[in-house]
């Protein structure tokens, strides 16, 4: 039986692939501030500037290529049971070859109904347009969970997390709830590799061990360390 490895990844990791973090200290991501384009109140305000907004996103993410980071990540598989969660909307984690996969807040090559969103599709091309409907006739939208809408992953991560014989976070601050508590679910025994150029703080939790590097050296480093 492989050991159960699960990995929990954030903006750092893909930012490592030219894609930039979700949002900068200012509120702004890729120059427009997120309450216009990133919450349920905006869709509902101008739909046309959100579906913009993502179709812009998504033609970055398919021109973007997973980097050593990934690649390590799903060459992982060989030797153990790997399940990786990503707060992260991109489709890296997958091109790289790892095949357990959660995405927290969504996938942006998926359109979901503006009405229902259980109702999801992968998108044919780069781009959604205005007056593309779900089978009920609502507007099609980004697969993304906006802020002030409902995780509805969060609970299959943390089941995901509380199974872990080893933990590894990469390049996340642990600063966007409920994405950060999942690390409180990982076992204490559990090994927990923390891997970032910026260690987040992680008082109370046993068994760390922290790597202040980028997403691909402290993979390199870490395939090293499960070897010995």
């Amino acid at each position: 039986m492989k050991k159960k490895l699960v990995v929990l990844t954030g903006a750092g990791i893909s930012a490592e692939s030219g894609l930039k973090t979700f949002r900068d200290a200012d509120g702004l991501w890729e120059g427009y501030n997120v309450l216009d384009v990133a919450t349920p109140e905006a869709w509902v305000r101008n739909p046309e500037l959100v579906q913009r907004f993502y179709n812009e996103r998504r033609k970055q993410v398919l021109a973007a290529q997973p980097n050593d980071a990934h690649f390590l990540l799903a060459k992982l598989e060989e030797q153990f049971d790997v399940s990786i969660v990503t707060q992260n909307i991109d489709d890296l984690h997958e091109r790289a070859g790892s095949t357990k996969v959660t995405h927290l807040h969504g996938i942006i090559t998926y359109a979901q109904s503006s009405q229902r969103a259980s109702l999801v599709y992968p998108i044919k091309g780069d781009e959604i347009k205005m007056g593309e409907l779900c089978k009920w006739g609502s507007q099609l939208r980004p697969h993304v969970v906006w802020f002030g809408e409902a995780v509805p992953m969060i609970e299959k991560a943390a089941e995901i997390c509380a199974q872990a014989e080893i933990f590894v976070l990469i390049g996340t601050s642990l600063a966007v709830y409920p994405a950060a508590g999942l690390i409180d679910y990982v076992p204490n025994v559990a090994p927990k590799y923390i891997i970032d150029p910026k260690i987040p703080p992680v008082a109370g939790l046993s068994n760390v061990i922290k790597m202040e590097k980028s997403a691909t050296e402290g993979m390199k480093e870490l395939v090293g360390l499960l070897n010995n």
